[in-house]
């Protein structure tokens, strides 16, 4: 199955970037077709907003537009996607904020172990234009911008046999982690051994004992399969990290002022949908997770682990002084919405 999708998106490239060279985005009806890829699966909350986008967007704009959404990495993992909206082969697709810090040192913020004190903070900072506009326009001379941005949950730690409860249960486990520089970082204050690799590839590096676990939020449990071989989840929450919706900028400036305005509603669209229904997914995974595959749940104190990963603010601060300014008003954020742990 992995091989078939690595040819199918390498034939999908091929023939887009094609047709991106010809000048030809059209479809058999004259009707340009707008792509969009993902990694989740047609189950998952990123899906189901996509396809809600794609609705209203032929719903206004049908007789010129045709929205086709790819789920499952069916034209690449994320990173090949991105190089493809790069190129405008591709005009949207979804990529953790973790991968584009590789494209703008901006994003390294939002990748922050316990950046944000709650689940509260992290919406009203994510919904704050002030904060992201600067980190969303920072990739437009890369090719592509941020045009909404999709809630992730928390990510923490989950392993295959070795419960997590304070920091040093993770020395010597090799933990999958997201391609970063700052989560590789993380790991390694935390005591662990980071393995970057791509979200595709973690099923079977668990089940094969490449690594010994991963980090992410609940539903890699479930719709991905990874509590079928992990049998421990800790909720340490070090990282509300979100996944952000993409665009090509030569498609996107290239809509009319009218067009764009439709397209501004629709990724406030994605953006509402995918929220409520990653509330109900969250909560139907960790059911399943517990009561089918047999997943225990573990709450240990997080402030060892904060206090681990809390040289890494002050190194940020002092690499990319220019971020201060939306540092601080997250953390005024955090004032207003402290944790209940506080």
């Amino acid at each position: 199955m992995k091989t078939f999708k690595k040819v199918l998106a390498l034939a999908l490239a091929t023939v887009m970037s094609a047709a991106v060279l010809t000048g030809c985005g059209q479809g058999s009806d004259g009707r340009t077709i707008i792509r969009i890829g993902h990694n989740q699966s047609t189950n998952h909350p990123t899906h189901i907003a996509l396809v809600a986008f794609e609705e209203f967007i032929e719903s206004k704009l049908g007789d010129k537009y045709d929205v086709e959404v790819f789920p499952s990495e069916l034209l690449g993992s994320q990173n090949e996607m991105v190089q493809l909206t790069q190129t405008g082969a591709i005009n949207f697709c979804v990529a953790s904020n973790s991968l584009l810090e590789t494209f703008s040192t901006n994003y390294t913020l939002f990748n922050l172990p316990y950046l944000f004190a709650s689940a509260e903070a992290y919406h009203a900072s994510m919904d704050d234009e002030s904060i992201t506009g600067p980190i969303f326009e920072s990739t437009k001379d890369a090719g592509f911008e941020a045009v909404t941005w999709l809630d992730a949950g928390t990510r923490n730690f989950y392993t295959v046999s070795t419960p997590i409860e304070t920091p040093a249960d993770l020395k010597g486990l090799k933990i999958r982690v997201q391609q970063s520089p700052t989560n590789v970082q993380m790991m390694s204050l935390l005591g662990g051994s980071a393995t970057p690799m791509g979200f595709g590839d973690v099923y079977t590096a668990l089940q094969s004992k490449i690594i010994d676990g991963a980090e992410n939020n609940e539903l890699a449990l479930t719709d991905n399969g990874h509590g079928d071989v992990c049998k421990y989840y800790s909720y340490d929450m070090h990282q509300m990290i979100p996944d952000i919706l993409i665009g090509n900028i030569a498609f996107l400036d290239g809509l009319s002022e009218e067009e764009r305005a439709i397209f501004e509603e629709g990724f406030q669209l994605v953006n509402q949908v995918q929220r409520t229904e990653w509330t109900d997914a969250v909560a139907a995974a960790k059911d399943r997770a517990a009561n089918e595959q047999g997943v225990q749940f573990l709450y240990p104190d997080t402030k060892p682990f904060q206090e681990a990963c809390a040289p890494m603010h002050e190194d940020m601060l002092a690499q990319y002084p220019d971020l201060t300014p939306i540092y601080d008003a997250i953390q005024v954020y955090n004032e207003q919405y402290p944790s209940a742990e506080s």
